[in-house]
């Protein structure tokens, strides 16, 4: 399986293209903005203007779109044009149910598909270091195993269709989590006088260590919330937590909780801004303020 086609060039299905492209795999990229089809041109890949042109000769389709509507609007083209037994990997996040959906569609128009969400953001995308939850039949996983090794360390086969969106999904409430107490640490260190920087290198060495402390907190501390993940998708994220958890009948209260800060982070106009802006909710509740750098 050579010929992979992209389709969604964003903050992490760009960098996980150029990685195929390092990896010797002939790719081509479909994405909304063409700007960034040319990048991956420059880089070595190909580009397609319509789903239909990127799919008709691809042996693998990876989509990485922000959310259940567009994986679903895309999977009309993938399903009618791919070529019968090319294989699928949707590495969006989108529901569980969704994913299991799409994937029996698939199958019925002959086609292989699995659901192959990731974790580990900008920077894991960029170092091939993603950590990825795979949903499906055992065969179709392990033919998808040399393209996901291709732009992740950690692929771990999780169960049957859906069962990838699953595991994200706990993914992103442990996430929302830790954020949001991190974000509550600092602004705590902060009021105190502490020096935040050797809090940060003592507190990530010891039981407390994460890797929001790791890889976030400078940025939290500083105040720049470049996206590496918008809240607006975290947001999205926390609604398909919440909406599994209900339908299994699970009790989440602090991930309720969570879901509101993350709305009212939105709704508070942070939206593009990393998820780590929870800080600034955090400071707006202290009456501390607001410092932020776009």
């Amino acid at each position: 399986m050579t010929n992979v086609t992209v389709i969604g060039l964003g903050i992490m299905g760009a960098p996980m293209a150029a990685n195929l492209i390092k990896a010797g795999y002939s790719v081509t990229g479909v994405n909304k903005e063409w700007e960034k089809v040319e990048h991956l041109i420059e880089l070595g890949g190909q580009g397609a203007h319509t789903i239909a042109d990127g799919v008709r000769d691809a042996d693998v389709i990876v989509t990485m779109l922000p959310d259940t509507p567009d994986v679903e609007l895309v999977s009309a083209d993938i399903v009618e044009h791919a070529r019968k037994g090319s294989l699928w990997i949707d590495a969006s996040s989108i529901r569980p149910d969704a994913a299991a959906r799409l994937a029996g569609r698939a199958a019925e128009a002959g086609l292989r598909a699995v659901d192959a969400p990731v974790s580990g953001g900008e920077q894991g995308a960029i170092d091939a270091t993603l950590s990825i939850m795979v949903g499906g039949n055992e065969a179709d996983v392990e033919a998808a195993r040399p393209i996901l090794e291709a732009v992740g360390s950690t692929v771990v086969h999780v169960g049957p269709s859906g069962s990838g969106q699953t595991v994200k999904a706990a993914n992103q409430l442990i996430v929302a989590g830790t954020i949001q107490l991190v974000a509550e640490a600092i602004v705590f260190l902060e009021a105190h006088g502490v020096d935040t920087d050797a809090a940060v290198k003592v507190l990530s060495a010891g039981l407390a260590g994460n890797r929001i402390l790791e890889r976030k907190a400078e940025g939290m501390l500083g105040r720049s919330f470049k996206p590496g993940f918008r809240i607006d998708l975290h947001h999205k994220d926390m609604g398909i937590v919440t909406a599994a958890a209900r339908e299994a009948g699970v009790a989440l209260p602090v991930g309720a909780i969570l879901a509101q800060l993350m709305a009212s982070a939105r709704l508070q106009g942070h939206g593009q801004l990393d998820h780590t802006a929870l800080l600034l909710l955090v400071e707006q509740l202290s009456g501390r303020g607001e410092r932020q750098t776009p």
